[in-house]
């Protein structure tokens, strides 16, 4: 029949709670339940809230930060099987620059150079720097051109090419050469372009 009244209640509670203290083998019973009550609360716990995955070891691929670069480590692991971080990989040329090739001056080149230089020292009275630019124009390449807008024509001593260019420096794609004037010498540097041998620099000695 059920408990109706708070005396029967309490005479129930106080049984159940008694029965451990009755004897070492109901304390015994009662401490395991309550172990094993306590695992399975645990166990249950800790899949609802979700348990870590292990880290990966061995050649697992760990992602590292340096300097807000993230990079992959495949192989670096230690023999503890901790992940050692690698540098960033450096970037490299797709190919290696060319290297100029040494040749005989080409003959072209020679005649553009000689050709400049006649036009550089014709400078006569009247002629301002825009008109002694546009006569240098076809031979020299649009780099140049910009800083020959400021020469002062009458610092240019020299009025005449006296002797024919030497080559100093010679390659498949350039050629500097030495071209005399009654004002000294014109240190000029022609190179090949898709328009053709034109003249990259020079340099006025006295």
């Amino acid at each position: 029949m059920p408990i109706r009244t708070n005396r029967g209640r309490a005479a129930v509670y106080r049984r159940l709670w008694g029965w451990p203290l009755r004897s070492p083998k109901h304390l015994v019973i009662t401490l395991i339940g309550v172990v094993v009550l306590a695992i399975v609360i645990g166990i249950i716990a800790a899949r609802l809230h979700g348990t870590p995955r292990p880290a990966a070891t061995g050649s697992a691929v760990l992602g590292t930060t340096t300097n807000g670069l993230t990079t992959a480590n495949n192989a670096g692991t230690t023999g503890s099987g901790t992940a050692t971080s690698t540098a960033p990989p450096v970037s490299r040329l797709a190919s290696p620059p060319e290297t100029p090739v040494s040749a005989p001056p080409a003959p072209a080149a020679l005649t553009v150079i000689t050709t400049w230089g006649k036009l550089w020292v014709n400078h006569p009275t009247g002629m301002t720097t825009a008109q002694w630019q546009a006569q240098l124009a076809p031979y020299t390449t649009q780099e140049l051109l910009p800083q020959m807008s400021t020469v002062d024509l009458a610092n240019i001593s020299a009025t005449q090419v006296t002797g024919v260019p030497t080559a100093t420096k010679s390659f498949t794609s350039s050629v500097e050469a030495l071209l005399p004037t009654n004002g000294g010498q014109l240190d000029i540097t022609a190179i090949a372009t898709p328009q053709g041998w034109l003249v990259s620099n020079y340099t006025a000695g006295g």
